[in-house]
């Protein structure tokens, strides 16, 4: 029984509870996606926009999970269901639970890739691709009924395994281990990228602004919809994170800690990833297949690239697993007290469901065209999930925090008091977030461009 008088699990240290929101928070969006968008938007202008919003916006939504969870001590759902009942606001839980669903079963099977491509690297099969066409590798490889099919489950496998343990000894000792392992290994490679001979024109793309880029305002919108995909927002995860803390625990230093430690991580990968690109002339641009076909071509031509190479797919993996947990635990921990479930029968269940409801995402990469309003089965899911759910998730928790709560019980639960600060976070997540996600939603189906 924990300190609240009952058998909810809770964190084991302050420490671990970071180390997992910061897993939460840390995927592949931050390793490839951050990257990616930051060279279609102009490197540093993209960057300095991106900083002052996961400032203003971003660390005060964490803030407002964190707040929401830790004061509920429940699931996404039952948070809002216990601090604002009869009241509506429990749709922001569903869509959480919804985002985790689908979330997942496409997420898999893309860390299934990247485990094939770790896995190729490790028994010299990536090493030895003939003709150095590595698209067409790809596009072989995602394009069979079974194989990827088999990768998704793996890694499916793997995170039931962890997620069944339970809080401390599952989702927090395997973050424990992983966290550091990722950024060891984004530190090395980030260092011998600078080697490439690229360094001064990847580090000038990307700390150095070309301020004529700020009067484009597509760059605000992918900076926005960047910090949000990269801190998790919106899903719930954070939300149930929160409701396993301690009420000892203090909620700003933990937001900002957050914040702070996964923008750096985005950081360390555009050190990585920049360099390597103009020391073998690529372009910065290169969009989604930078990852799977670009990059290993990039391996092959760098001494020692096999070891590189497997180094950079576990670092994805890595970053894959940490997140694909906290995405099981928010549809967990709900069918937990929903239907009283224990951990390991909720675990299996819902583990299983999404596994299946991902293999249409799987095979619709070539092995069967399954399209969904002219969009592959994969692509659906991520646009569904992406443009639809989460922000309508992350503007309900915003609302919520600012409108739904009284002013001086938010600034009493977040820690904050009656401070400058706590009034700037308040009048943050009253106002400029619901206004900023709202701009993000609007942006992503099409209403404004």
């Amino acid at each position: 029984m924990n300190e609240n008088g009952n058998n909810r699990e809770q964190w084991g240290s302050r420490v671990g509870f970071i180390l997992a929101c910061l897993g939460s928070a840390v995927g592949l969006g931050n390793i490839w996606r951050f990257s990616t968008t930051a060279g279609e938007n102009g490197g540093g202008a993209f960057l300095v926009v991106y900083l002052l919003i996961v400032l203003l916006i971003g660390i005060p939504v964490v803030m407002a999970e964190f707040t929401i969870g830790r004061k509920a001590q429940s699931d996404a759902v039952g948070a809002f269901q216990k601090l604002a009942p009869g009241k509506p606001w429990f749709i922001a839980g569903f869509m959480g639970v919804a985002s985790s669903f689908i979330i997942l079963s496409f997420y898999a099977v893309v860390a299934g890739w990247v485990m094939k491509y770790f896995f190729g690297y490790i028994t010299g099969a990536l090493v030895n691709v003939p003709e150095n066409d590595f698209t067409g590798y790809f596009v072989n490889f995602i394009g069979k009924p079974v194989e990827p099919v088999l990768w998704q489950f793996i890694f499916m496998a793997m995170t039931i395994g962890i997620v069944v343990v339970g809080v401390q000894k599952g989702i927090e000792a395997s973050n424990k281990f992983l966290m550091p392992m990722l950024g060891i290994l984004l530190v090395v490679l980030a260092i011998y990228s600078l080697t490439l001979g690229g360094a001064k024109e990847g580090l000038t793309f990307l700390f150095s602004p070309d301020w004529s880029k700020l009067s484009d305002p597509q760059l605000y919108l992918e900076a926005l919809g960047q910090a949000f995909f990269s801190l998790s927002l919106g899903m719930g995860a954070l939300i149930t994170y929160g409701g396993y803390l301690k009420q000892e625990n203090k909620l700003p230093t933990a937001a900002l800690s957050v914040g702070v430690l996964d923008t750096f991580v985005a950081v360390l990968a555009g050190i990585l990833i920049f360099p390597a690109v103009f020391a073998f002339g690529l372009d910065p641009a290169g969009g989604a297949g930078l990852v799977f076909m670009t990059l290993p071509n990039v391996f092959d031509q760098m001494a020692f690239g096999g070891l590189v190479g497997a180094a950079f797919f576990f670092l994805l993996f890595a970053a894959a697993l940490s997140s694909s947990v906290s995405l099981l635990e928010v549809a967990v921990a709900y069918f937990m007290r929903k239907f009283d479930w224990n951990r390991k029968k909720a675990v299996l269940i819902i583990g299983s469901i999404i596994f299946v409801l991902g293999i249409p995402s799987s095979i619709s990469q070539g092995a069967v065209p399954i399209t969904v309003m002219d969009r592959d089965f994969l692509t659906f899911m991520d646009e569904l999930s992406g443009n639809i759910l989460l922000p309508l998730g992350g503007l309900f928790i915003a609302l919520f925090m600012g409108w739904g709560v009284k002013k001086a019980d938010a600034l009493r639960d977040s820690d904050f008091g009656n401070t400058v600060i706590g009034h700037l976070w308040f009048w943050s997540v009253r106002v400029l977030a619901p206004v900023a996600i709202l701009l993000i939603f609007l942006n992503k189906i099409g209403i404004i461009g």
